[in-house]
């Protein structure tokens, strides 16, 4: 792939033709198990004319390349896998017609003066029209029935068809002899007549037959030639990869990727492969380094919509990409060796089997924890979200405490416990990273930026309020947020807080503003100031206090407010 980067011209040359090419293994398996037809030895053939092609662009930009980078074995290789079956396509081409059927057996495949024994054949049998037409104006001319017509059905076969009126004139000829009548016609046939049929249906069996025998021949041949033919397909599907990859290198800035036996784990500004295909022109992405060398186990935290999982996913997307040979999204890239790649990300359940969703993250988890090992790679997302929080911080605890003293892999952990920060004392190998943020008029800006350092808040009210959470419902989640961070890591009994927060009215707080006062501007609307006593003005002053004040069931309507004149 490297060569191909310094060849453009080359690129655009190739992969134009491979747009051309049909699936030469399909049509090699189809043939091979007697499945196949005349179109699948059309697709070898022109697979291989294509390959040809290909090989020839790929030499002629060989001679002319001055660049060092060269990998002339490599290529070699890939082209004369492309040549080696090439003579197979001179024997097919010229045999297989240009309008193929589907069958070999419905016929007329192999192309005219190919074979000249099938060409007499196929002349015989192409000629009985004109022969049937002959042979019906003469015997209209020896009857004196304008109307006489040579039919043919799949009982009769060829037959004298002529209407009830004119029979007589056939019934005393001896060469017409009577087959069959109708209502509305009377049919006869001739000697001459059932041999020329005979002669007919012959000759398209015969060529039917001689037509089979050349497709059998030609499938015999591809038999003999299928390992080629396989080792010339996999040849144009490694050029394929090769030229894309190497198309989109260029296009996307990646780069070279430097593999190692040592454990390692460094690419600077690396990027997500398909998440930043996705942003518009204006938008870039924003690049991230990963350095496992030092620590080999990332704790990354941060709220949610700040790139946490982009930022797992991208990383694994770089270790399958480096190993399997391609350019990576990012400035540099230095990886060791992977022997496994695990995930546990997202969030799934498989009812069918009676297993809830976190039944199937633990699952997950175990597998991974019994099979990491000191060279795998592991992105773990929010491990133990999925049951109570001092459950799941346990087990996120304990996973974590496994992977850095047992398994010894390197690991990217995203959480939302904010408390396995603290574990950076105990762990040397654990380092703690976090989204960048920044609070802005009340508001967060998610700058998608990892920073070293630990994140101390997870702004999940803040992303509930972009989802579109009623505003009754966003302002009781921060009235309970605020009182459980007031305590020892929000360790508060909901049923004690509860109760001891009087100044938080569960029904108040869930009402919309203007129904929580309503009472209030009823009862202000039901007082007529002109009609009352100084008196009865200060009573009702201090009832409006009140009222402002109370806690009974504001779905009540309130009681009317009593007035009399002095």
């Amino acid at each position: 792939m490297a060569w191909f980067i310094t060849q453009p011209d080359c690129v655009s040359a190739v992969r134009d033709q491979l747009k051309l090419l049909p699936d030469i293994e399909r049509a090699l398996s189809r043939l091979t198990l007697g499945h196949g037809g005349p179109r699948d030895l059309a697709a070898i053939a022109a697979g291989l004319i294509g390959a040809g092609a290909i090989a020839g662009h790929i030499d002629q930009c060989l001679a002319n390349s001055v660049s060092v980078a060269v990998e002339p074995d490599q290529l070699s290789v890939l082209v004369d896998a492309m040549l080696a079956p090439l003579p197979l396509a001179a024997d097919m081409a010229p045999a297989l017609g240009d309008d193929l059927p589907l069958l070999a057996r419905d016929g007329g495949f192999v192309r005219h003066g190919y074979d000249l024994e099938l060409d007499k054949v196929r002349a015989l049998r192409d000629e009985s029209r004109r022969l049937i037409m002959a042979m019906q104006g003469r015997y209209a001319d020896e009857t004196g029935v304008a109307s006489l017509k040579i039919r043919h059905n799949n009982v009769l076969g060829y037959h004298v068809d002529v209407r009830s009126a004119h029979a007589p004139k056939l019934m005393g000829r001896d060469n017409f002899i009577h087959r069959q009548t109708t209502a509305q016609a009377v049919r006869f046939t001739t000697t001459e007549l059932a041999e020329l049929e005979r002669d007919l249906a012959s000759a398209a069996d015969r060529a039917l037959a001689m037509e089979l025998e050349i497709f059998n021949q030609l499938c015999a041949s591809v038999t003999e030639t299928a390992d080629g033919l396989v080792a010339a397909a996999r040849a144009l599907a490694e050029t394929d990869v090769a030229t894309a990859s190497a198309r989109l290198a260029v296009s996307r800035h990646y780069c070279r990727p430097r593999l190692v036996e040592a454990p390692v784990f460094n690419i600077t500004a690396g990027r997500h492969p398909v998440i930043e295909t996705m942003l518009e022109s204006d938008q870039p992405f924003i690049a991230n380094d990963c350095d496992l060398e030092n620590g080999r186990l990332w704790l990354l935290t941060g709220p949610n919509m700040a790139g946490k999982s982009t930022f797992l996913r991208q990383n694994a997307h770089l270790a399958i990409m480096a190993q399997a040979g391609l350019y990576v999204p990012a400035d540099a890239a230095v990886i060791g060796v992977v022997d496994r790649l695990f995930s546990r990300v997202g969030a799934a359940d498989d009812l069918a089997r009676g297993r809830s969703t976190f039944m199937v993250e633990m699952v997950e988890t175990a597998t991974i924890l019994n099979r990491a090992t000191a060279r795998s790679l592991v992105i773990l997302d929010e491990i133990g979200r999925g049951t109570a929080t001092y459950d799941g911080l346990a087990i996120a605890w304990s996973a974590l405490e496994y992977l850095h003293d047992i398994s010894g892999c390197r690991t990217l952990f995203a959480t939302h416990y904010h408390e396995l920060t603290h574990l950076r004392k105990n762990l040397d190998q654990l380092r703690c990273h976090a989204m960048q943020v920044r609070e802005w008029q009340g508001q967060i800006v998610f700058l998608h930026k990892v920073v070293a350092g630990a994140a101390d808040r997870s702004y999940g009210v803040h992303v509930a309020r972009l989802a579109g959470l009623p505003d009754a419902v966003l302002t009781r989640a921060e009235q309970i947020l605020t009182e459980l961070e007031s305590g020892q890591h929000g360790a508060v009994d909901a049923a004690d807080m509860a109760d001891m927060l009087p100044l938080f009215d569960r029904h108040q707080a869930m009402l919309p503003a203007d129904h929580r006062t309503s009472r209030l501007g009823d009862a202000i609307a039901a007082i007529d100031p002109d009609s009352l006593t100084p008196r009865q003005a200060l009573e009702q002053l201090y009832r409006l206090k009140d009222l402002q004040g109370t806690t009974d069931d504001p779905y009540q309507d309130p009681p009317p407010v009593k007035t009399k004149r002095s």
